[in-house]
């Protein structure tokens, strides 16, 4: 059930998630005011097990404790969600949105360098739960040939398997304008690495918000963390974002072999003409049309080449748990 029952629900108001900061909940009320909540007693949803029951996005009741301060007593049902491995609980799921309408992966070819993998990792991530997700590649006042021939590729890449790719300078203002009308009247989740210039296009899409951004470090070349909580936030022009973390890595303790080959487009699409269909995981089966369609160059190499890296640490993630239980 999405709900807890035996609520009364004419004694509640209606709102949603805006910000989380681990005990505590900013609920924005259908009557614009924000109100500061608390969970009621150890609330958790039956279909899905996680570190944190709700969060940012979600819907949810409240009403007044005895203190008068306000309390989550209900989550209504969702849309969709958005989960990672947690990173500081590695069995457990960390949920990190609801009821969004598309995604955001704000990356880059230098400063930081390029990780191709974890694109490949975040659209793991959305493609579960049919979420449209928009590939921006930031900081484009500072490529050079060489940078602005990998992002050529990869927006070739990307696009050819049905993903919208955008070249952008949150300096310049370049891209700007297109990436604001793909927000505009939408719920986004904007998420990326640490140093790739999230916070800075934020405030370059609604300068408004003014959100707090930071350099790369002299000392390593990463970027250092400036979001600390998810948080929502709405648009001048309609719509509203959900600003995430920093993520340094992703992981998958809650798919199977099978979901990783069912959730690469154009794998899945191909593994109909697969001697064993949809249960061929693309590896060392015979007649494998996937494979076959990389050696044709149907089928990206690289995008390939990710896949079984993600399978390899699926199937080694499941091995280890079955040997620990």
């Amino acid at each position: 059930m999405a709900v807890l029952p035996s609520i009364n629900f004419y004694n509640l108001n209606k709102g949603i998630i805006t910000k989380s900061t681990g005990s505590w909940y900013q609920v924005l009320l259908e009557n614009g005011e924000l109100q500061e909540c608390r969970i009621v007693g150890k609330l958790r949803l039956e279909d899905l097990k996680t570190t944190n029951p709700v969060a940012v996005g979600d819907e949810v009741m409240v009403g007044p404790d005895e203190e008068g301060r306000g309390l989550i007593k209900a989550v209504l049902p969702r849309r969709n969600c958005v989960i990672r491995q947690s990173p500081r609980r590695k069995r457990d799921m960390h949920l990190l949105a609801a009821n969004v309408d598309q995604a955001v992966l704000i990356t880059t070819v230098i400063e930081p360098n390029l990780k191709q993998g974890f694109i490949d990792r975040f659209l793991l991530m959305t493609e579960p739960y049919n979420i449209p997700t928009i590939i921006v590649f930031n900081k484009a006042d500072i490529y050079d040939e060489e940078a602005l021939e990998i992002f050529g590729g990869l927006k070739v890449l990307y696009e050819s398997i049905g993903y919208e790719v955008l070249l952008v300078s949150a300096e310049t203002g370049q891209g700007i304008a297109e990436l604001r009308e793909l927000l505009r009247s939408k719920t986004t989740l904007v998420s990326g690495q640490s140093g790739v210039g999230k916070s800075t296009l934020i405030n370059a899409v609604e300068p408004e918000l003014d959100l707090r951004t930071g350099d790369l470090s002299d000392y390593s070349g990463k970027g250092q963390h400036t979001t600390t909580f998810a948080e929502m936030f709405q648009l001048s022009f309609g719509g509203f974002i959900i600003d995430t973390p920093g993520i340094k890595m992703l992981a998958f303790n809650n798919l199977s072999p099978l979901d990783v080959a069912h959730n690469f487009r154009e794998i899945f699409e191909k593994s109909s003409e697969c001697r064993f269909g949809g249960q061929c995981l693309h590896k060392n089966e015979p007649k494998c049309a996937v494979k076959e369609a990389i050696e044709t160059g149907e089928i990206s190499p690289l995008r390939y080449m990710n896949y079984l890296a993600i399978l390899d640490d699926v199937e080694n993630q499941n091995a280890w748990e079955i040997h620990d239980l």
